[in-house]
């Protein structure tokens, strides 16, 4: 019985393999007031729906926060299943989860393998859909997600709690035949609903906007219809408390949306890029356990993210790397011994996996004064040394090799003193995250005496 209780937390409503033209199901926790309002049928029309679980008369909760597991076989689920959902079995503080699209990897035969592993976690679960979740063959937008809705469940949603209100998006606007097969926008009907919907929620709690592609644009491209964006801005500026969280990127980042991109509310509106569950694709050398590296290209570790909610609108957010006991925010490279009296052209480059341009970022050697590093956007040099050993390999090193590094938004540098005394030295590092504080990484080097 309780396996079956959990695979209706997954679903958490009873929508699947009905045609999109559907009212939205919009679920309202117990201990919320159900919105006294008539909802005629229509486009954007609503089905209420009362749910027990999930955060209920809690004063502050978690959610886990999934993006972009993406298997294509069933050995990636398996790494999904032993890596990511395993570990947290039995032991996270969760009453809600979240997935931001790209559940599988053009494979929809997976779908009911992945919702088994999930459900696993026993906590209501929400989704959305990612362009990689779409029905091969598919030849239009109002087909692409037949498998997605009978496995999975609705492609648009909400759920109302009492400390937030979360609004899942199908954001993937598919274009067959065209390269690339889809872009970011949203649909007439979701539109509909969303004008129907954001005048009845309460203000005074966070508004969670839940999508697969960014709102903001990829460098060089179009990735996101522009009117669609400046809609969608404008009908969530009268809200003071908005968090958006996508996925698609494969890499991790924090942007404030502003007047140059057309948003008009009077805070910044905070997006959350949040990194892939199977990081590069579970791709890269395995490990003791058989589980590929499968670093991002810029540097951050695959993992998950933890939102936190209490009262009035706020949050907190943080990046968790797939079974780390230390739980790092940071990570460190730097050269392992220099010539002492060198001129100071080699540095120490710390990875602030959830830093922004914002985030303080210091070291220090040996114990002394803390100093500044800066901010710069160049590739992980660890993933630099990684793609190195894949070059120089004369065969494979795993099943796929780990990702070409490319630039990334939260490393700094800070060149290496090299007039101390000969010997090892401490450097320590140590950054300010805006949500878990003062986070502290260390690593050593070298200084030799150069040899005749």
């Amino acid at each position: 019985m309780r396996k079956l209780a959990v695979l209706a937390l997954w679903v958490g409503m009873a929508w699947a393999g009905q045609a999109r033209a559907a009212c939205v199901p919009v679920m309202v926790e117990a201990g919320v007031a159900m919105p006294r309002v008539a909802d005629a049928a229509g486009p954007g029309c609503i089905a209420w729906q009362r749910v027990a679980g999930g955060i209920g008369r809690a004063h502050s909760a978690e959610v886990l926060v999934f993006a972009d597991p993406q298997p294509q076989t069933t050995q990636d689920v398996d790494y999904y299943r032993r890596d990511i959902v395993a570990p947290l079995v039995g032991r996270h503080r969760a009453s809600l989860g979240l997935s931001l699209g790209d559940i599988v990897d053009d494979e929809p035969a997976l779908f009911p393998a992945m919702r088994e592993a999930t459900a696993r976690l026993g906590v209501p679960w929400l989704h959305v859909p990612g362009n990689h979740d779409i029905d091969p063959g598919a030849t239009s937008d109002e087909a692409a997600l037949g498998h997605y809705h009978r496995e999975i469940g609705p492609d648009t949603h909400a759920r109302m709690t009492r400390l937030a209100t979360f609004v899942g998006l199908d954001d993937v606007i598919s274009t067959p035949g065209r390269k690339p097969a889809y872009i970011g926008g949203l649909r007439e009907d979701q539109f509909a609903f969303l004008e129907r919907l954001l005048p009845i929620l309460p203000k005074d709690r966070l508004l969670v906007l839940a999508v697969h592609i960014p709102l903001f644009d990829e460098a060089d491209k179009d990735s996101f219809r522009d009117a669609d964006r400046a809609r969608l801005f404008a009908l969530l500026a009268p809200f003071p408390h908005v968090l958006v969280l996508s996925g698609h990127s494969h890499s991790q980042r924090h942007v404030y949306h502003g007047a140059a991109e057309g948003w008009t509310g009077a805070q910044p509106l905070h997006e959350y890029n949040v990194g892939a569950a199977c990081g590069a694709y579970w791709s890269g050398v395995k490990d003791a356990e058989g589980i590929p590296d499968s670093t991002m290209p810029d540097g951050t570790p695959n993992g998950y993210a933890v939102l936190g909610l209490s009262g009035g609108g706020r949050y907190t957010l943080a990046w968790h790397n797939a079974r780390d006991p230390d739980d790092s925010q940071i990570g460190l490279h730097a050269p392992r011994v220099l010539r002492r009296g060198a001129y100071p052209a080699w540095g120490v480059f710390a990875n602030v996996y959830m830093g922004d341009d914002a985030t303080r970022v210091e070291f220090r050697v040996d114990g002394g004064e803390w100093r500044a590093m800066t901010q710069v956007r160049r590739a992980d040099p660890r993933l630099l040394l990684e793609n190195a050993r894949d070059d120089e390999a004369a065969a494979l090193r795993g099943y796929d090799r780990s990702p070409e590094a490319e630039p990334s938004m939260h490393l700094w540098r800070a060149a290496l003193p090299t007039t101390l005394a000969t010997g090892e030295h401490l450097v320590e590092v140590r950054a300010f995250d805006r949500w878990r504080g003062e986070q502290r990484a260390s690593t050593r080097y070298r200084l030799d005496d150069a040899q005749p």
